[in-house]
């Protein structure tokens, strides 16, 4: 039986950050889309589609935050959970993470396992059967 792949689009403007989190998240199983910029990551999102999105706060064009909001303007992305990845110290507002459709807040730095753990509950909260 087909099972379906999940599709994650990973942002960061630091590469050494996107290859670790696209290792990781390809060695779980995912399909793994990346982008260096807001710009960049808005219009992948919506060729690809993907099931989720793993965005950086600052990056060059738009933040990780700007993202997400303009993601939920547009009918066909508006429903793409989001992870937000922030330097400590960084303090967002609630309402404007949930309204930009942002499902937690993870601070830098962080464990690869620990983010493709909580990829596995937003995305897939049926776990993954691997032989």
């Amino acid at each position: 039986m087909f099972e379906k792949k999940y599709k994650v689009l990973v942002v960061d403007d630091e590469v050494h950050i996107l290859h670790v989190i696209a290792l990781k998240l390809r060695n779980g199983g995912y399909e793994i889309i990346t982008a260096r910029d807001g710009r960049e990551a808005l219009e992948l999102a919506q060729v690809e589609l993907p099931d989720l999105i793993i965005t950086d706060y600052q990056m060059p064009y738009l933040s990780g935050l700007e993202l997400c909001q303009r993601l939920r303007q547009i009918p066909a992305t508006r429903h793409i959970p989001a992870i937000m990845l922030t330097a400590r110290g960084f303090n967002l507002e609630e309402t404007a993470l949930r309204s930009a459709g942002i499902e937690i807040c993870i601070n830098k730095p962080f464990g690869p396992r620990d983010l493709l753990c909580t990829v596995n509950e937003i995305i897939n909260p049926e776990p993954i059967q691997t032989e």
